[in-house]
Parts: C-alpha cells; structure tokens; sequence
C-alpha cells in the first residue's frame, strides 16, 4: 500500500530542526563500527539488514528519517519502510553532509578492550 510512494528527501538541518524538537525520529542505517564512530545523539540504531525485521522498534506516532553515511543506504532503507509506513524521509548526504554543516554530533569511541578482541 505504501510501497508506491514517493521518498522525501530531508536536508540535515531541517531534519536537525525537527529531530531536536520531537517533530521526527531519525533511525542511522550505518554498520555498527560506522555507528560507534561518530553518531547522532538520541537516533535509533538499527543496520540496514535489519530494517524490515526491526521496524516495529520504531515509534510510529511521527516521520521517521533514515540516515547513513552518504545518503544511499538510507535511501534503499527508506524505500523498505514506506512499504509498511507513511512519513518516511531520507537524510541528503547522510552523516557526511550532516557533520559537514556543523550539526550536533556525538564521538563514541570504541572501549579499548573492544578493540583489542577484534
């Protein structure tokens, strides 16, 4: 039903805006090392090959916008969401485009011990 719907894109200050205030939920679709690099503070993890299986996760009382680290990933799983859900964006650029406006970002570095077992 969903699933012929057009996806919208988002600006990363727009979604910004709206993430910060509560208007949309921004799920990041990065590989968890990408993720534990840099992320969004407060955006849902979920990897892109979990999307369809864990998308229920999500709330769905708001938009929710995916985002990855160029905007590709997160196109391909904004396209699997709108088959179950309407108000979903893409992130523009992704996490690069994000970071590169200056919006708020958190570093989480990997825990040493964690890096020693790889």
């Amino acid at each position: 039903m969903f699933g012929l719907r057009r996806i919208e894109s988002i600006a990363p200050r727009r979604a910004s805006d709206r993430f910060f205030t509560g208007e949309i939920v921004i799920v990041d679709v990065r590989t968890t090392p990408e993720y534990e690099q840099v992320r969004v503070p407060g955006a849902i993890h979920i990897p892109l090959p979990d999307v369809r299986s864990r998308l229920r996760e999500v709330r769905d009382d708001r938009p929710v916008a995916f985002l990855c680290r160029s905007g590709h990933r997160s196109a391909v799983a904004a396209r699997r969401a709108a088959k179950e859900r309407p108000g979903v964006l893409n992130v523009t650029g992704g996490m690069n485009a994000w970071l590169a406006a200056g919006l708020p970002a958190a570093d989480c570095p990997v825990s040493r011990s964690r890096r020693r077992s790889r």
